[in-house]
């Protein structure tokens, strides 16, 4: 079974033009045309943190369906992370996981179940503090260990500037860091901010970072991609 995944920082569809722009958004995930994808920075921050991708616009998309997981009426996911999986995959579980943070930081784990096959993504937006960044990993291989073994995709803004180091000395044995590339800052993106670890069970065909027209444009951060196989 082969399967695309995407991450992508949308910067409350705020993009470099400084015009909030849903559609924009919503046209580069028509363009990503990913199975699974993890948001970050979905909600506005205070108030109410309502969404700020309407969910009529997502369903008038026809291709995903939102992961329900909101705890508040107005948004679409916790603290500003939320998933999308194609509409014909059937979500069983969907948790959230606690953070160690001084941020408003978290991160959500839903359990996908995909023409009869099991397996796990997270999704995440970890601290400035590289500290708390490994903490935070931790916390979420502790939980998705919790769960059993399948094929299992972190991926998000894990605002990790190191190539290999940093926070990433915290994954276990059986993760593998794909190269995607710089994502961070959009138009010359130089920093691997957004990052997809793979797990067992999962073997990567490609990935790396999408740009377009659009993309360059609508974040601050470029989304990922990667193609996967699930065993």
């Amino acid at each position: 079974m082969e399967l695309t995944f995407a991450s992508y920082n949308i910067h409350k569809a705020v993009g470099l033009d400084r015009r909030r722009d849903p559609d924009r958004i919503l046209a580069v995930l028509h363009e990503i045309d990913a199975d699974v994808i993890a948001l970050q920075e979905v909600d506005r921050r205070f108030g109410r943190r309502a969404a700020v991708l309407p969910a009529h616009a997502i369903r008038d998309h026809g291709r995903f369906h939102v992961v329900p997981f909101a705890l508040l009426p107005d948004s679409m996911g916790w603290h500003g992370n939320a998933l999308l999986v194609r509409k014909d995959i059937a979500v069983r579980a969907v948790t959230a996981v606690d953070l160690p943070t001084l941020e408003p930081r978290g991160a959500i784990c839903a359990r996908l179940e995909i023409e009869g096959r099991s397996m796990q993504v997270a999704g995440m937006h970890l601290d400035l503090s590289g500290l708390r960044r490994r903490q935070q990993l931790r916390a979420v291989q502790a939980h998705i260990a919790e769960a059993g073994t399948m094929p299992t995709v972190m991926m998000g803004d894990f605002n990790e500037w190191s190539l290999r180091g940093g926070s990433l000395r915290a994954l276990g044995p059986g993760w593998q860091v794909l190269e995607t590339g710089p994502s961070f800052p959009a138009r010359r993106p130089l920093a691997r901010l957004d990052r997809m670890v793979i797990g067992q069970g999962c073997v990567c065909l490609g990935a790396g970072v999408h740009r377009s027209t659009l993309s360059a444009i609508a974040s601050d951060h470029l989304p990922i991609v990667a193609r996967m196989r699930l065993g």
